[in-house]
């Protein structure tokens, strides 16, 4: 195992061995299908929307407290967003 562990020049020895869950496996043989391939081309426009609450319409801070106030915040800016979409397509027909 000297080739693995032990490098020339180096002040210690190490070996380094990854140790994979049952989850882990299965998930990076998810990430191999094409049905993933196909959904993390669209991921773009997710992140996108995502972001768009987080910076623009500032979703990523509550600006009020308790949960109330909360689920308010999240109503209003996300039914911002969906005006804006509404709007934006409503003007792309004329």
């Amino acid at each position: 195992m000297r080739e693995g562990c032990y490098q020339a020049g180096a002040k210690s020895k190490s070996y380094y061995v990854a140790i994979k869950s049952t989850e882990h496996k299965e998930q990076k043989a998810f990430q191999e299908t094409e049905q993933f391939k196909s959904l993390a081309k669209m991921r773009y426009k997710i992140e996108a929307k995502n972001s768009e609450l987080k910076n623009r319409h500032r979703y990523d801070t509550a600006s009020s407290a308790g949960l109330f106030g909360m689920k308010i915040q999240g109503s209003t800016a996300i039914s911002t967003v969906n005006l804006k979409r509404i709007l934006k397509l409503l003007n792309e027909k004329e």
